[in-house]
């Protein structure tokens, strides 16, 4: 039990701390509606998935240092550089209604905008190396009669969960109208910081592995 618990707070406070995942959510929500944004929840869930089915299952391609780990830190600094200029680029485009809390684009094709987001939600979880390295220290951590099978499904089973109902949470906070209203006008500057902090951080691992002793 008190493993468990040690596990558990440590996934907890990491989930707390704003990430990329966490700002696609916020955006896809704001941007499009809370309904949407679920779709980019199960997409990160399911991402953040695989990573703890590897870590679990002892996947040697997926730990640091490895050729599968490094690859995975070059798509996924691509992919932040990708998301930041995409928030500097849409800065400021964002229908917010607080009435419908929908773009019309999403109202005209609500099933495509779903699936859209998850995609996009998928590749945010998949394409971000913190999360393998992650899941890699919380299997770790299990030690003794925690490391049998069955307790490992359970620890999986929870982390997913717990991503999932925390993902959706955030969805629909930003979602509710109230909070869109206060967003409308921060909305730009928070895509705009947003955008330099994605860009800033997928281009700073990019030089890091390119030159590891700078």
């Amino acid at each position: 039990m008190e493993q468990f618990l040690v596990v558990a707070t440590v996934h907890l406070l990491a989930l707390l701390s704003p990430g990329p995942d966490f700002f696609l959510v916020a955006r896809t929500a704001v941007a499009q509606g809370w309904r949407i944004a679920t779709g980019a929840c199960v997409g990160i869930a399911l991402g953040n998935g695989v990573f703890i089915a590897a870590a679990f299952a002892g996947v040697a391609a997926l730990r640091p240092g490895s050729g599968g780990f490094i690859a995975v830190q070059v798509a996924g600094s691509c992919f932040l550089v990708y998301m930041g200029v995409m928030f500097l680029r849409h800065a400021g485009s964002s229908n917010v209604s607080p009435a419908g809390g929908e773009a019309p684009a999403a109202a005209a094709s609500p099933r495509r905008s779903w699936w859209n987001a998850a995609a996009m939600g998928l590749l945010s979880a998949l394409l971000n190396p913190k999360n393998a390295l992650f899941y890699a220290a919380l299997a770790a951590m299990l030690q003794g009669p925690a490391a049998a099978t069955a307790n490992k499904l359970f620890y999986a089973g929870w982390m997913f969960t717990v991503v999932l109902g925390w993902d959706l949470l955030v969805a629909a906070l930003i979602g509710h109208p109230a909070v869109l209203r206060r967003f409308a006008r921060a909305l730009p500057w928070l895509e705009r910081g947003t955008g330099v902090v994605l860009l800033g951080l997928g281009v700073s691992i990019l030089l890091s592995l390119a030159w590891p002793h700078m």
